[in-house]
């Protein structure tokens, strides 16, 4: 799935992307032509609140998170 960062936009796009109510549509237009079409969803639901975890088992998901990403990269 392509994904869009709104902070990598000009400020103008971003706000006028950001607002787009639920079922609006966006229509991609280049050269007089369409490109493509988009619908707004609803935002995704509200993630359940983490468990509390001590500070070893913090610091164990942290450096573990950590690990994975630089061996995904590399």
């Amino acid at each position: 799935m392509a994904r869009l960062d709104l902070d990598d936009l000009p400020p103008k796009i971003a706000a006028l992307l950001a607002g787009l109510p639920e079922g609006e549509d966006l229509v991609l237009v280049q050269h007089g032509a369409v490109v493509s079409r988009l619908t707004v969803a609803a935002p995704p639901p509200a993630a359940e609140p983490e468990p509390d975890l001590s500070p070893e088992q913090k610091m164990a998901e942290v450096f573990e998170d950590f690990r994975a990403a630089i061996e995904d990269e590399f």
